[in-house]
């Protein structure tokens, strides 16, 4: 007799056959991840999750700095501001460093993907001030487009890596609730 996974050990759940229980949703997207992503499709999915993660929360805490709702200022250094480039370009040549040392567990490892994603996204977010070299952050001409853009591009990135994986992860979540509908509605009076 064969050894019994983590899942076949679990109580019986309505409609399931006997012994055997279908696992939690997140344990089924952490299979369909197993099933769908190699080590490079998980390093690239960091990668643009970290994008598009530091690439929003950056222009939250830009917009609140700037509108007097974040308690927080800009940071500055002998009076000058640092613009949040300079940590992506810090960030960048980090990741840099580690690629040129060549420990393969490193260069790999989805970490420092996520550290490539953040620091990208810190530089590609004050593209316009590294393109005129003038702090047009805040100019309206194109701000609006750039924004969209750079969202855009991150969550087609997001999807594009593992566009299996996505289409596996939404099957799952429909049958999963669709499931749990079903036996609500069954076990209603």
């Amino acid at each position: 007799m064969g050894t019994k996974t983590q899942s076949s050990q679990r109580a019986p759940g309505p409609g399931a056959e006997p012994g055997r229980r279908r696992p939690p949703l997140v344990e089924r997207w952490r299979e369909s991840a197993d099933q769908h992503l190699t080590p490079t499709k998980r390093s690239l999915l960091a990668m643009w999750i970290s994008f598009g993660t530091t690439w929003g929360a950056v222009r939250l805490i830009t917009h609140g700095i700037r509108g007097g709702w974040l308690p927080w200022g800009n940071i500055s250094t002998g009076g000058q501001h640092l613009h949040h480039y300079n940590l992506g370009i810090a960030t960048l040549a980090g990741v840099g460093l580690i690629a040129v040392r060549g420990d393969e567990r490193a260069v790999g490892h989805p970490a420092v993907a996520a550290a490539y994603g953040a620091g990208t996204a810190l530089i590609t977010d004050e593209f316009a001030l590294l393109l005129d070299l003038r702090d047009v952050y805040w100019a309206k001409q194109g701000r609006l487009s750039v924004d969209v853009s750079l969202g855009v591009l991150s969550v087609l990135g997001t999807y594009l890596t593992a566009r299996p994986f996505w289409h596996e992860i939404a099957t799952v979540t429909r049958h999963h609730v669709g499931s749990a509908a079903k036996r609500r509605l069954a076990s209603a009076p």
